[in-house]
């Protein structure tokens, strides 16, 4: 077979078609950055990037996520030494990695709710001073006496304390799931890494309401202090005394405490705490036999088969907790939004 070869003017065509291809895609992607960017408040980008550097070299930061790490490996460790011992029992059920996020053998809560309990104080103690402290130490007119627009400053300090959060979780996660890796020997599947990845999505996405409301207080309250204690009330509110006035509440208005309707409605006015919402979706992504949320009947029950959910099944089940919280954050920030938009600020 005799080989045809190619013409070189033929190889210089199209090396310069791939070069005007190149360069045709880099000018479109340049003019879209560029229309992003119109899109913006002036000075987003330096006052996230400031921000951000300062949060994660801050004094609370560091006290925070040095807290989380050593109560997450604490409840870690005593319940991947249980699992361990029982590994042989435990392997026929499945899931075995994601156990060591959610177990417990009675001497410590599991990890995730350590979690779930200081998530919150993370987000308010990195926003509980974003604006009263700018305040305080006089420094919030002279940062706007610059060539900034004044939603810059609010958008940057959100947007720096979501990548801040997002950022320490993330270690954290991949700090535990190697301990945990090490200590009970069995590697994740690829459906318990993606739950793990979507739990550390929706902690962020919870701390991140946490943070939106304590950017309005302070915004709201021209103290840090008062801030921060308003805070810490609204938390101490949801996380304890939510679940009680929920139950009188609706105890009242249905005093048959066994009915359907009673433990719909019940249901309904619990999952208005963003507590509630958090603590059902990560029991229903780190723990696939979970099915359903809320109460079903007898019947129901009787007929539905034993199995797991994979995990485009959970994702749908906690769809609306995730818009919930969402919703929340949204709410928080745009009401800041206004307030500070609308205030005056002297020098």
């Amino acid at each position: 077979m005799a080989l045809q070869l190619r013409p070189a003017w033929l190889g210089r065509l199209a090396e310069a078609r791939r070069g005007l291809g190149g360069r045709a895609a880099g000018e479109r992607l340049a003019r879209w950055v560029r229309e992003v960017q119109g899109w913006l408040p002036a000075g987003l980008g330096p006052i996230a990037r400031k921000e951000f550097m300062d949060l994660i070299t801050s004094w609370r930061m560091g006290i925070l996520a040095a807290l989380l790490t050593v109560t997450g490996i604490a409840s870690l460790y005593v319940t991947g030494m249980a699992i361990r011992s029982a590994a042989g029992v435990l392997e026929d059920e499945g899931y075995i990695f994601l156990k060591i996020f959610t177990a417990s053998d009675g001497r410590l809560p599991p990890f995730t709710a350590f979690v779930g309990f200081l998530a919150p104080l993370l987000g308010l103690a990195l926003g509980f001073d974003a604006i009263s402290g700018e305040q305080n130490r006089r420094t919030l007119s002279r940062l706007l006496a610059q060539p900034i627009h004044r939603d810059a400053v609010l958008v940057g300090k959100f947007v720096a304390g979501v990548g801040a959060v997002g950022a320490m979780l993330l270690a954290l996660g991949m700090a535990v799931g190697g301990l945990g890796l090490i200590l009970i020997g069995v590697p994740p599947t690829g459906d318990e890494l993606l739950r793990l990845l979507a739990f550390v999505l929706t902690t962020v996405l919870y701390v991140a309401f946490w943070l939106a409301l304590a950017i309005l207080l302070s915004v709201v309250f021209r103290h840090s202090a008062t801030s921060a204690l308003a805070g810490i009330g609204i938390w101490l509110f949801f996380a304890a005394f939510w679940d009680l006035l929920a139950d009188l509440v609706v105890g009242t208005l249905i005093p048959d405490t066994g009915s359907l309707r009673h433990a719909q409605v019940r249901t309904w006015v619990g999952r208005l705490s963003p507590v509630t919402l958090y603590t059902e979706a990560v029991v229903t992504l780190l723990t696939p036999t979970v099915r359903v949320l809320g109460p079903i009947l007898l019947e129901q029950a009787i007929g539905a088969l034993k199995g797991t959910l994979p995990i485009g099944q959970s994702l749908l089940l906690i769809t609306p907790h995730l818009i919930g919280l969402l919703a929340g954050t949204v709410v928080c920030f745009a009401a800041s939004y206004v307030l500070f938009m609308r205030r005056e600020i002297r020098a």
